[in-house]
């Protein structure tokens, strides 16, 4: 086994790891969508919160591994071959929507849960657990690395490597939404009086 294995096996841990830690975060968010108390909501919060730190180490570990893999000189493509720019791009997109956009909607979450308070949840926290920041971020960065490994593992032109994380992007983007207002139809209805 060369150096060449050693860092692909790197790299796939490393991808292996956000897709893990990924999974577990929309377990977090789909026990959040379906507590109805601070207690039953509290837990998940948390572990999502202890969760997101993998990410940058993720991040940080394909990004190492496929700059050595982009670098060695033995393979046909180079930093400016397409489909390594829009992995580039993808993961400042996942570092910037993660750390920018869902970390500092989960501190809002964390926030509106302290402040409701023990018991029921309140429009405000229940809001919280729905919020596009949390479910748009995760699911539409799930289909960008979906996008990425289809176009590590078939090597496309430019038109391609893009079509294939945006289209990844959207299709997370959209279930997220879709999830969320089903999630916000079934509060509403479970909130209102009967009569």
């Amino acid at each position: 086994m060369n150096t060449y294995h050693y860092v692909l096996y790197v790299h796939l841990l490393s991808l292996f790891v956000g897709i893990g830690a990924g999974s577990v975060l929309l377990a977090c968010l789909f026990q959040l969508r379906a507590a109805r108390t601070v207690e039953q909501a509290a837990p998940w919060g948390m572990m999502a919160g202890k969760v997101g730190k993998l990410f940058p180490i993720a991040i940080l570990g394909l990004f190492g591994t496929g700059a050595y893999m982009t670098s060695e000189t033995s393979f046909p493509w180079t930093w400016s071959t397409a489909w390594v720019e829009v992995g580039i791009a993808a993961l400042v997109v996942l570092t910037v929507q993660g750390a920018g956009i869902a970390e500092r909607t989960g501190h809002k979450l964390g926030a509106a849960l302290q402040a409701n308070g023990p018991g029921q949840l309140g429009p405000e926290a229940r809001r919280m657990t729905l919020h596009p920041g949390l479910w748009v971020v995760e699911f539409s960065n799930l289909g960008i690395v979906f996008g990425v490994v289809w176009n590590m593992t078939q090597k496309p032109g430019l038109g391609e490597s893009i079509a294939a994380v945006v289209v990844g992007y959207v299709v997370g983007a959209v279930l997220a939404l879709l999830i969320t207002r089903s999630g916000q139809e079934e509060h509403a209805a479970a909130t209102e009086p009967a009569g």
